[in-house]
């Protein structure tokens, strides 16, 4: 008899990010709009940072060796996405925000997918029968700056389950368990009943895992739920939610959180987690 196996290795996890990042998101310099002068200026002093790294604190040539292996261990175990994401993308959201209105932002990570199933504004995320995990509901309204509520706005949301696997890149979760996109009501209204996520470590088992290990940090990123909010003529909001005193919130590996998407969940009679939260989005 053959065991379905419950744990995604990095190379699995890295596989599968690629794939979908390569799938929707994926452009050239070109495609991006970049100057051959914005090129030249910005990868001259990404070399000068790493020159200037090199010689203050006089990396030895084994070091270096070293790191040429492991990058190209990272490269070959299609990991790039899953390392940029959790140590590079929330400095480039840091830099997006100063110019954004709305809803704070953070990182998108490497574990969205696109195309999953179209839900009503009053929906449960779609999962197993028998899906481990406390309930909890999430509740409030889309609206525009000006404070006028957008109807037809998408909520696309993806999270974890109670063992901290994202279906798409675990083999024992069925496809599109616990994502949806949420569409709101004429008033901007949803509710979208679910799991609590959980606290995650990103793979520890391939290149990135052995940097985390020989750096001496630690691998795990608070449980939060992910989500793109959207609607015709608005710019899209990359997001995440958290929970007030949950592990890791302090000392996320990513350094995504945020004060102002840190939630409260209030514990009802039944046991069910409830949670309030507005988006407010910018016009393009």
């Amino acid at each position: 008899m053959t065991t379905m196996k419950q744990s995604p290795t990095a190379a699995e996890a890295g596989s599968s990010a690629t794939a979908s990042f390569r799938a929707g998101n994926a452009t050239g310099f070109g495609e991006a709009q970049t100057s051959t002068e914005r090129v030249d200026t910005v990868v001259r002093a990404v070399l000068d940072a790493v020159h200037g790294v090199i010689r203050a604190h006089q990396v030895t040539y084994p070091e270096f060796q070293a790191a040429k292996r492991w990058l190209m261990d990272l490269g070959e175990g299609r990991e790039w996405p899953l390392f940029l994401d959790v140590f590079v993308e929330h400095a480039v959201e840091e830099v997006a925000a100063r110019s954004q209105q709305g809803t704070p932002g953070t990182i998108l990570g490497p574990y969205y997918l696109p195309g999953q199933t179209r839900l009503p504004a009053v929906a449960a995320l779609p999962a197993r029968p028998d899906e481990p995990g406390s309930t909890w509901v999430l509740s409030g309204q889309v609206r525009d700056i000006d404070g006028n509520p957008v109807g037809g706005a998408e909520l696309d949301v993806w999270q974890n389950s109670a063992d901290g696997f994202y279906s798409g890149f675990a083999p024992h979760l069925p496809e599109g368990n616990l994502r949806g996109v949420v569409v709101t009501e004429g008033d901007g209204r949803f509710e979208i009943t679910t799991i609590l996520p959980v606290p995650y470590q990103v793979p520890t088992d391939g290149p990135t895992g052995e940097l985390i290990a020989a750096a001496g940090w630690h691998p795990w990123r608070p449980a939060h739920l992910h989500l793109l909010v959207r609607a015709p003529g608005h710019r899209t909001i990359t997001t995440q939610l958290y929970f007030s005193g949950g592990r890791y919130v302090d000392d996320d590996v990513a350094h995504a959180t945020k004060a102002e998407l840190i939630l409260n969940p209030e514990t009802l009679p039944d046991g069910t987690h409830r949670s309030d939260y507005d988006f407010v989005l910018e016009r393009d």
